[in-house]
């Protein structure tokens, strides 16, 4: 028999969040066989990309039920996904970031909602920052208005309503709800939609392709649903924060390849112009504040970082 649930985790430098993330996952399952309760069967994948912290081994050492593969290089967010989906046996694929935990049965609630609703393909949980407070994770499409100015500095000049729509802030935080996408972080995916329409783009090293696996699940007619009914803390970015000038190209670029995929050739290169003209503007800006002498060390490394993405090119 197959396990309800392939956990599949890529860690990339993150030892203790990962040995934590471990923990959440292993601790309630664990409770609900010592409660007598109905076991929720699991199969925890990690896919370790090429980590120099000693992931790889700390996972091997504590963690001897997880199986194990150690890149010899970063296949990025979507390889290393892919990797673990392709190994995986469950009824349901999550990804999960090494950077979440999971609260409480989060787990079995999420198998739960999937058995009873067979018409929906995607499910994603309620994240929440560490305070406790609410995390964004759930989005409509992105239109050519929000890449102008989602995770720009024009974010605050944006018309009023562009952006809150696309952030689904029409909605309450505690009402589960059908969206478009949801948050990589954590999300689960039905068996049969993975035989279907496939696994994660890897064109996308990383960033973007949520929305591309979902616009894709969702065209194959499956739904994708928010559900706040399962609880997630995620720490937000702490892989990518390692290397600024690496994260920016990759966000940027995945975001013009996304808009390409979907919107055409014209799109995609008005978009991509326009990011790096506001790329350049940056660098000049920080570069004469550098000259005037204000945190001198912090303007370099700005200045350099957007000198690497201009270098790129966003291609």
């Amino acid at each position: 028999m197959p396990p309800d649930l392939s956990i599949v985790i890529v860690s990339w430098n993150v030892r203790e969040l990962l040995r934590r993330c471990l923990d959440s996952i292993y601790s309630p399952l664990n409770r609900r066989e010592e409660q007598g309760e109905r076991p929720l069967t699991t199969e925890v994948i990690v896919v370790d990309n090429a980590s120099m912290d000693g992931s790889a081994a700390l996972v091997a050492a504590e963690f001897p039920q997880v199986r194990l593969i150690a890149n010899a290089e970063n296949r990025g967010f979507t390889g290393g996904n892919n990797q673990g989906i392709a190994v995986s046996r469950g009824r349901y694929v999550m990804l999960l970031n090494p950077d979440t935990e999971v609260v409480g049965d989060a787990l079995a609630a999420m198998v739960a909602y999937m058995d009873s609703r067979p018409e929906v393909g995607v499910l994603g949980p309620q994240l929440l920052y560490p305070d406790g407070s609410v995390q964004s994770s759930r989005r409509r499409f992105p239109t050519f208005g929000t890449a102008l100015f989602e995770s720009t500095w024009l974010q605050s000049w944006a018309p009023p309503g562009l952006l809150e729509r696309y952030y689904v802030l029409d909605r309450r935080d505690d009402e589960t709800s059908e969206v478009d996408w949801v948050m990589g972080a954590c999300l689960v995916v039905r068996r049969e939609v993975i035989e279907r329409v496939g696994g994660l783009d890897e064109g996308f090293f990383m960033y973007s392709d949520e929305p591309d696996w979902c616009k894709r699940i969702k065209d194959a007619g499956w739904k994708v649903v928010y559900f706040p009914g399962a609880r997630v803390i995620h720490h937000e970015g702490k892989s990518s924060e390692q290397v600024v000038p690496a994260r920016h190209i990759y966000f940027q670029t995945s975001k013009v390849r996304y808009f390409r995929k979907y919107h055409g050739p014209l799109a995609a290169g008005a978009l991509r112009f326009f990011l790096l003209a506001l790329y350049g503007q940056q660098l000049v800006l920080e570069a004469t504040k550098a000259v005037l002498g204000h945190k001198r060390p912090l303007r370099r490394q700005r200045v350099a970082a957007y000198w690497q993405v201009l270098r790129s090119g966003l291609k």
